[in-house]
């Protein structure tokens, strides 16, 4: 029973009260209503095309809408090939079609909040992940209509995970909010990255471990996600993100 009480304690310091301040923070905030309401705007968070020829993909995160963004966010792919007019964005939505392409700008705000930049590559090296990435896009096992639950996955976050998986040289990680990105695609409990880098193991997204030079060590428990950084020294405080360097 002593250890069954600390457990419980552990799980209310590390998952449940971050939780819980974090919505409490979250219901006070101003905040549009509704989709209508929101404002899509580019954040000017990228350079323009013929500013910078080079190649480039980006991986882009935001707090998404509604109450769930106290916990959660929302991640999406850019991609620029070399002299290219234009961005191409990539992501997973809830209605409709599920994998959209350019359905919104680039670096556009997200229910209004503005996005932040999980990694970025650019040169030589973009233009040869690009087919990468793109395979890895067609490649999503979730891409047909109705292929998408909120919570614990398939999702958005799930999207973009399993392409980061597909192509470790992007060398990223999702944040910590990014609910539904430990929910291996077709069912799988395991799954080593194509490099052997990283490890993850779950239930359905719901219990789960990743381990490896990229994720850290991290727990998982009901899509939220507690652990530290190894490589970029730092902590992961469920529904809050990372902290560190």
């Amino acid at each position: 029973m002593k250890f069954i009480r600390r457990l419980f304690v552990a799980f209310m310091l590390i998952y449940l009260l971050p939780a819980l301040a974090s919505a409490g923070w979250w219901y006070m905030k101003e905040r549009p209503q509704s989709w209508r309401d929101a404002d899509w705007s580019s954040a000017g968070l990228l350079p323009k095309p013929a500013e910078s020829p080079e190649a480039a993909v980006y991986i882009l995160s935001a707090t998404t809408g509604g109450m769930k963004g106290a916990v959660a966010s929302h991640a999406w792919i850019v991609t620029k090939d070399e002299r290219a007019p234009a961005y191409s964005r990539y992501e997973k939505v809830g209605w409709g079609k599920p994998i959209r392409k350019n359905a919104y700008r680039a670096d556009g705000r997200w229910y209004s909040n503005a996005p932040r930049i999980v990694v970025t590559i650019k040169g030589q090296e973009a233009q040869r992940l690009i087919p990468k990435v793109e395979q890895a896009i067609a490649d999503y096992p979730y891409s047909s209509p109705g292929a998408y639950r909120l919570w614990p996955g398939p999702n958005s976050n799930t999207f973009v995970a399993h392409v980061l998986r597909s192509v470790p040289e992007l060398d990223a990680v999702l944040p910590p909010n990014a609910v539904g990105r430990d929910y291996l695609p077709e069912g799988r409990l395991f799954q080593i990255d194509a490099d052997g880098r990283d490890l993850h193991a779950t239930l359905y997204g719901l219990v789960g471990v990743s381990a490896g030079w990229r994720s850290g060590l991290e727990l998982h428990f009901m899509g939220l996600v507690a652990g530290f950084d190894i490589a970029r020294p730092g902590i992961k405080i469920p529904a809050l993100g990372r902290f560190g360097i």
